[in-house]
């Protein structure tokens, strides 16, 4: 019963995303809408974390069963695909190394960051 509210309550902020990909005139996907609408619900505390904690869990775990359709879709349209396949694997891995590169950056930011402000606070400790 826990995984269904949780997935009822994910539900919902995706249909939240849906109704605003109809009412506004952005070309923004609805699921960035409903990821956005989570992220904000989140960290104010209009949902918590345990409230969804489970069922996210569970639709990550089964997200590659998820990319199935997909890869029968490329299957069932390889000849169309089969003329523009040289600038689409270049573009693909273009934005994989892209998408790698800046990861690894934010990330090693974040930690540098983080580790400095651990370190001034162990230093301020000190000093007092």
């Amino acid at each position: 019963m826990n995984y269904l509210k949780q997935f009822l309550i994910i539900l919902a902020v995706s249909l939240l995303g849906e109704i605003c990909k109809a009412c506004i005139p952005l070309p923004i996907p609805a699921s960035i809408y409903g990821m956005v609408f989570m992220f904000v619900f989140l960290l104010t505390g209009i949902i918590k974390l345990s409230q969804v904690k489970d069922a996210g869990k569970f639709l990550i775990e089964i997200m590659p069963v998820m990319f199935i359709p997909a890869g029968v879709g490329l299957m069932a349209s390889w000849n169309v695909l089969q003329t523009v396949l040289l600038p689409v694997s270049v573009i693909t891995v273009i934005t994989i190394f892209t998408v790698m590169a800046s990861t690894g950056l934010i990330s090693q930011a974040v930690i540098n960051r983080k580790k400095k402000a651990s370190d001034d606070v162990t230093s301020f400790k000190e000093a007092a």
